[in-house]
C-alpha cells in the first residue's frame, strides 16, 4: 500500500490538475472576466470611506467568482458576442457577484463567522453593523445596475431570486438546532439559500441572449443542479475536509447548530447513544465534541451518502447541457460541473 507521503503527493498532483482545468475554463472568457474585475471596483466607489474600505477588502479577498463565470459562459453558449453586445453580460456578471457578496456579508454576521477564504471576515475586522450596512449597499448597487441594464425580465428573475434567498436564510436560521429536519426539508433550504443564485446566474445569462425556451430552461436547470451539488460538496467538506483547503474552520456547521446532510443521514442510521452525542453537540453549538461527531459521521456512511447525492445533482446539471448548442462554452460548463464534484477527492 502507498505510504502517507505518496498519498499526499497524489492529492497535490490531482489538485494541480484540477486547477489547470479550471484555468482553461476561465481562459475561454478571459477578456470578459478581466472586464468584470475592472468594473467591480469602479462600482464600489462611494463618498463614504468605510464603504470603500470594506468593499476593497472584499474585492481583494478574491474567490473563484464562479457565478460571474457562469454568466459569461452561459451567455457565450447561447451565441453571444461581447464585441457586438457591448457591456451587458459584463454588467450582469457584476450584478450577480454583488448579490452574492452581499449575502456572504450578511451570512457571516448571522453565523458569527471569523474566517472566510482563509482571511478574517469583514465582521471580525470591522464589526457586525458596518458589515450588514455594506451588504445593504451592495444589494442596492446591484439593483441600480439592473436598472441600467434595462431588462424587466432580468429584474423580475433577480428580484424574485433575492427574495427567495432571504427566505432561505430565515428558514435556515429557524432550523438551527432542529434535529428533526428531514432530508427533503434540508434540500429545500439549500435550494433557496445557495442554489438559487447559481440558477439566477445561468437563467439571466440565457434570457439576456436567447429567445428559445428550451435553451433558457436548460441553462436554468443547469444552474439549479450545479448549485445544489456545490452546497452538498461543502456539506461533505465540513466533515471530511481541512481548514487550509476550505478557507474556513472545519466543524463550523456543527458550531453553528446547523443540521446538514451528513448529520441528517447519521441521525437516521446510528445507535441511540451516537444519536444523543450528535443532538447534544448541535444543542451546545460547540466543537468540543467534534472528534466524536466526526467519527460517528464517518462510521455511519454519511460521507459516502452525501458524496452520492452531490454526484447525482452534478449528473443532472450536466444532462441539462444536452439541450444547448454544441460549442466550447457548453463543454466548459460541463467541465465546471466536473470540477465542482472533483472537490470530493
Amino acid at each position: 500500500m502507498p505510504g502517507d507521503s505518496a498519498i499526499a503527493a497524489a492529492h497535490v498532483s490531482q489538485a494541480a490538475a484540477r486547477l489547470d482545468e479550471l484555468a482553461a475554463i476561465y481562459a475561454l472568457v478571459a477578456e470578459d472576466f478581466a472586464a468584470v474585475n475592472r468594473l467591480i471596483p469602479r462600482q464600489l466607489t462611494s463618498d463614504v470611506q468605510l464603504v470603500e474600505e470594506i468593499g476593497e477588502y472584499i474585492v481583494a479577498s478574491g474567490g473563484k467568482r464562479l457565478r460571474p463565470l457562469m454568466v459569461l459562459l452561459g451567455f457565450r453558449c447561447c451565441g453571444g458576442d461581447g464585441r457586438s453586445d457591448g457591456t451587458r453580460p459584463i454588467e450582469l456578471a457584476v450584478i450577480i457577484e454583488f448579490l452574492h457578496t452581499a449575502t456572504l456579508l450578511h451570512d457571516d454576521v448571522v453565523d458569527r463567522s471569523d474566517l472566510r477564504r482563509g482571511r478574517a471576515t469583514a465582521n471580525a475586522t470591522w464589526g457586525n453593523a458596518p458589515s450588514v450596512l455594506v451588504g445593504d449597499f451592495l444589494y442596492s448597487r446591484a439593483f441600480q445596475l439592473m436598472v441600467e441594464l434595462g431588462s424587466l425580465d432580468i429584474m423580475s428573475i433577480l428580484s424574485d431570486a433575492t427574495n427567495t434567498i432571504a427566505e432561505g436564510e430565515v428558514l435556515q436560521l429557524a432550523n438551527v438546532g432542529n434535529c428533526g429536519i428531514s432530508e427533503a426539508e434540508y434540500l429545500e433550504v439549500i435550494r433557496c439559500k445557495t442554489a438559487l443564485l447559481f440558477q439566477a446566474a445561468t437563467h439571466t445569462a440565457a434570457v439576456l441572449n436567447c429567445d428559445d425556451p428550451q435553451t433558457v430552461d436548460a441553462l436554468r436547470g443547469y444552474g439549479l443542479h450545479f448549485g445544489l451539488a456545490y452546497q452538498l460538496v461543502d456539506d461533505w467538506l465540513d466533515y471530511a475536509g481541512d481548514t487550509q483547503a476550505m478557507g474556513k474552520n472545519v466543524g463550523d456547521d456543527l458550531a453553528e447548530g446547523k443540521m446538514t446532510l451528513p448529520l441528517i443521514y447519521s441521525l437516521a442510521n446510528v445507535s441511540a447513544r451516537d444519536g444523543r452525542t450528535i443532538r447534544d453537540a448541535i444543542a451546545a453549538k460547540s466543537v468540543n465534541a467534534l472528534p466524536e461527531v466526526l467519527a460517528i459521521v464517518r462510521d455511519s456512511g454519511a460521507l459516502e451518502y452525501t458524496q452520492q447525492a452531490a454526484r447525482a445533482q452534478t449528473d443532472r446539471a450536466i444532462s441539462c447541457l444536452q439541450a444547448l448548442p454544441d460549442n466550447e462554452y457548453r463543454d466548459a460548463l460541463d467541465a465546471l460541473g466536473r470540477f465542482c464534484i472533483a472537490r470530493l477527492s
